[in-house]
């Protein structure tokens, strides 16, 4: 169900050119606040925007930055959790105190520094999320490599004078990949909520562009003569994160290691 909500959502967004029934920023002030029905589904805002249309495209903007700010997070924190595990001795000590020290800062503050610092802007958040968000999966591909690396066929190898990237390629990485896959689609839907966040002060895209945040931003003051031009991105924010996370809760139950998984290593070529 999770699955088949999500795919709705995505599919509507990327087709969203030509599946929203008018240009997202054009605007009607003889239909301001209209509410839902007929030529406008889930009514207009107020500057007689098509809501829909404004929903759909904005997604393309905050799915595309949580995304981003997943896998570019993904990457650096599996980069730098593997490397602390491997190098060990002052590098370790290093990587694992700088980690500690982001994961006791409160993510949202430091991210409104940084784009306080740089300015308001995509790069800006993409920037801001990436600094703030790799750590959890640093600490979780440190662990893992640690665990794989005491294992013998990891042993073996060194003794065949396997080089490092190969040991890290064949042999660590494969074993990382499923709990970090389940790590990165929970830290999507945290993304998503953060940019929604920072999108709703100011710091997201600027007018006339849309996404969810800003959305939510600019209907609070009509909320009550038309509920849902902010209900409509405040669930769009909710479910895609609540289906995300049901996503990596699953993943993170059926990726878990077991003897049998671990002990079943890639091929060591026997002439390296």
């Amino acid at each position: 169900m999770a699955c088949s909500i999500l795919a709705v959502i995505v599919l509507g967004v990327v087709l969203s050119p030509w599946l929203a029934p008018y240009p997202p920023a054009e605007q009607n002030l003889a239909i301001r606040l209209a509410p839902p029905g007929g030529a406008h589904l889930l009514g207009t805002d107020h500057l007689g925007r098509d809501t829909l249309s404004r929903l759909l495209d904005g997604g393309q903007f905050s799915l595309t930055l949580a995304a981003l700010a997943t896998v570019l997070t993904a990457l650096a924190g599996t980069a730098i959790g593997v490397l602390s595990a491997r190098r060990r001795g002052w590098l370790d000590e290093f990587l694992t105190r700088t980690n500690d020290v982001l994961l006791a800062m409160p993510e949202m503050v430091v991210a409104l520094f940084l784009v306080a610092v740089l300015g308001t802007g995509y790069h800006s958040l993409l920037l801001a999320l990436t600094v703030t968000g790799w750590t959890p999966f640093a600490r979780l591909a440190r662990s893992l490599a640690m665990d794989v690396s005491a294992r013998g066929f990891v042993e073996a190898a060194h003794v065949l004078r396997c080089p490092p990237s190969f040991i890290v390629m064949k042999h660590i990485i494969p074993h990382l990949a499923g709990p970090l896959l389940g790590q990165a689609t929970l830290r999507f839907g945290h993304f998503l909520i953060n940019v929604g966040a920072l999108s709703y002060l100011g710091l997201g895209v600027q007018p006339p562009q849309s996404d969810w945040g800003s959305m939510l931003a600019a209907a609070q003051p009509y909320a009550a003569r038309a509920p849902l031009t902010i209900l409509a991105p405040g669930l769009v924010i909710f479910a895609v994160a609540l289906c995300v996370t049901l996503l990596g809760q699953h993943l993170s139950r059926t990726s878990k290691m077991t003897p049998a998984q671990v002990l079943t290593p890639a091929a060591v070529p026997v002439n390296a």
